[in-house]
């Protein structure tokens, strides 16, 4: 493609232009979830995040190769070094085999993600199907010497990989303050350092999930499944490594350890990743109970819900703020967004029986090229969405005989707006839009729009103006045509 693509490299910390390393092909690794729970929003910010990103880099013509893992390994709880995984944990509490609890939350996260109609990935590997190679990652680690075997477990010698590389350089820690800030525990006399990290763990007696492997039976590090997946189906450096910004660090500052140990180069070119989504100002947590849950969102079935909402316009409410920003969730702030999509959506339907003239009063090639130096300037989705509110704009001056557009025009703005909205932003066109509550508010407002029509065929005015003035107070706008009358929420 000739579009210049410039990214924020959270490795190099600022905009750097995107050049993959192979022509034309791109290689993009995302951390998929740990199927032990249902997804969260904030996980499915992160996957919508990249979705966008893997939309588009189609769109401009590239072959992309898009892995995403999942984890169903059942590590401990934040990659501790004792205690009970998550998975197991699961399992035992609902007396269930812990392949049962993976096969039910990767098809809950499978069909959370469709319902936000997000393309899947080119290859989704597991954690478990990958053991032998994980295995082998760790051997080639022991023989370059940054790694040791204490009591079958396999760890990660940090404070001798920074001696040679920088083990930080990601999140931008310092290995001291890393050790001065680490609380020391009994089970951690077995390694060199509070900072070293498990490659593989020797199983407890009541540890479910567990292979064998030349140092004990066991199982393997957190850390480790995503360095070896990545470098099987991507290569030993590949362009785009992403996930959530709390995965920076240990988890992505990790994997740069292990693959440089293992393999002797930079693993990723380009590091992206995305911020976390606060609700009404706060964080989401369980503990606060602003813990939202997708299908929560869709039922409206929560506490802090007026209503129920649409995958769509979660989809477009979430798009309307860059990947990078944190995002803050609010009733008013979906239904602001679920009004702005219906716009959007009226507009291009509108678009199908626009009439057209000899000559345009709106520069389409300045538009269109408004929109692709919007997402080429770090996939930035809400200066995108803002010159397809433009558009829409024009679009409703021609419907009103205000502007003028010519047959040329019209099929390349049909196109462009159609690419945008559907292929790279990723909305549906065939989702009823408006949700319960406001398919009665349209009702009234059209019933109220019949009697404003019979009053000014009746030529009472004074009763036309009326109805016009009260539904103007709450928000709405009419416009009169030559054929009918176009009622929108007022922006």
């Amino acid at each position: 493609s000739d579009q210049q693509l410039i990214i924020y490299n959270s490795l190099s910390r600022k905009k750097e232009q995107f050049t993959p390393i192979h022509k034309g092909h791109v290689g993009m690794y995302v951390c998929g979830p740990t199927v032990y729970n249902n997804v969260h929003l904030g996980n499915c910010r992160t996957f919508l995040s990249f979705d966008l990103i893997y939309r588009f880099l189609l769109h401009l013509g590239y072959k992309v190769r898009y892995v995403r893992n999942i984890t169903d390994a059942g590590h401990l709880e934040n990659d501790a070094d004792e205690g009970e995984d998550k998975i197991s944990k699961k399992a035992r509490l609902e007396q269930i085999e812990p392949m049962e609890i993976v096969q039910r939350y990767t098809l809950d996260f499978h069909n959370v993600l469709q319902k936000f109609n997000t393309l899947p990935p080119c290859i989704e590997p597991t954690a478990t199907g990958h053991i032998v190679e994980q295995i082998n990652m760790i051997e080639s680690i022991l023989e370059k010497g940054f790694a040791y075997e204490k009591n079958g477990s396999v760890y990660f010698d940090v404070k001798k990989y920074n001696k040679e590389q920088n083990y930080g350089k990601l999140s931008g820690r310092n290995i001291e303050e890393l050790i001065s800030g680490t609380r020391e525990l009994d089970n951690q006399a077995e390694k060199k350092s509070s900072i070293d990290f498990a490659l593989w763990k020797k199983a407890s007696p009541e540890h479910i999930m567990r292979w064998k492997s030349p140092w004990s039976i066991g199982f393997p590090g957190w850390h480790l499944e995503c360095s070896v997946m990545s470098s099987k189906y991507l290569g030993k450096t590949f362009d785009i490594h992403g996930g959530g910004m709390d995965l920076q660090f240990p988890h992505h500052e990790c994997e740069i350890a292990q693959c440089i140990a293992a393999n002797d180069v930079e693993p990723v070119k380009y590091w992206i990743h995305g911020n976390m989504l606060t609700f009404n100002g706060q964080r989401m947590s369980k503990s606060t109970g602003n813990a939202i849950l997708p299908d929560e969102l869709f039922s409206g079935n929560h506490p802090l819900l007026d209503q129920p909402y649409s995958p769509n316009t979660i989809r477009f409410f979430m798009l309307q703020a860059h990947y990078r920003s944190t995002l803050d969730i609010s009733n008013n702030a979906i239904k602001a967004a679920e009004k702005g999509l219906n716009r959007l959506m009226k507009s291009f339907d509108l678009l199908h029986n626009l009439p057209t003239a000899a000559e345009t009063n709106f520069d389409i090639e300045k538009w269109e090229s408004s929109c692709y130096d919007a997402m080429c300037d770090d996939f930035n989705s809400p200066i995108l969405i803002a010159h397809l509110f433009d558009a829409s704009k024009f679009i409703n001056q021609v419907n009103e005989g205000k502007g003028s557009i010519n047959e040329t025009d019209l099929l390349k703005i049909k196109q462009t707006f159609s690419g945008f909205i559907f292929d790279v932003l990723g909305l549906q066109a065939n989702e009823t839009q408006l949700t319960t509550k406001d398919n009665k508010e349209s009702s009234l407002i059209e019933m109220l729009l019949n009697v404003r029509k019979e009053a000014r065929e009746n030529k009472n005015f004074k009763l036309s103006d009326d109805v016009r003035d009260g539904l103007s107070k709450l928000g709405i706008s009419i416009k009169d045509n030559k054929e009918e009358t176009i009622w929108e929420y007022e922006s």
